[in-house]
């Protein structure tokens, strides 16, 4: 029996009722992009491309993926996402060393980036407006520019005249 947290079950259960892709679409959409449909990509394309806009981690999609009756291994799954990502499927989003994000986004927009979650999130369109570029060296060409905005969350200013509440350790004398 798979045990999932019940945070990560509500998250499972949302996104269980996103609409899917059907088989067709999915093996139609690799076929397209040069990919063979082998049921492990059609399984991973089928949770990834219904209408909704998405980011994923691999262990996102693995949660998923077992959680739908999949019985897909990380590795195919890491393997999967690179593959969907050179033929253009989707889009690698680097905001750490640790963990590799993924958008089924592939336009361009920019990213905010919530470190003490893992959370990836566009910023709205406009929301971000590079100027200026730099010339690049000779015999290169700029392809596309990624912006990920880190963010931290901020401890709110307690209301005028109160004090924020002190969560420390206290002496019962």
């Amino acid at each position: 029996m798979l045990l999932v947290p019940e945070e990560t079950r509500k998250r499972l259960l949302a996104e269980r009722a996103l609409p899917r892709a059907s088989e067709p679409e999915v093996e139609q959409r690799l076929k397209d992009a040069g990919l063979r449909p082998t049921r492990q990509r059609v399984a991973i394309g089928r949770l990834l491309f219904g209408s909704a806009h998405r980011h994923v981690t691999a262990d996102d999609l693995l949660q998923e993926a077992n959680f739908a009756g999949e019985m897909l291994s990380l590795a195919t799954i890491y393997n999967t996402l690179g593959h969907f990502s050179e033929a253009g499927l989707i889009r690698r989003i680097s905001v750490d060393d640790e963990r590799a994000h993924f958008d089924t986004d592939t336009g361009n927009h920019h990213h905010f980036y919530i470190e003490a979650e893992g959370l990836v999130l566009d910023v709205a369109p406009g929301g971000i407006a590079v100027e200026r570029l730099p010339t690049p060296p000779e015999g290169y060409e700029i392809t596309r520019v990624d912006v990920v905005v880190r963010l931290t969350q901020v401890q709110p200013e307690p209301p005028a005249g109160q004090a924020m509440p002190d969560s420390g350790p206290r002496s019962l004398r």
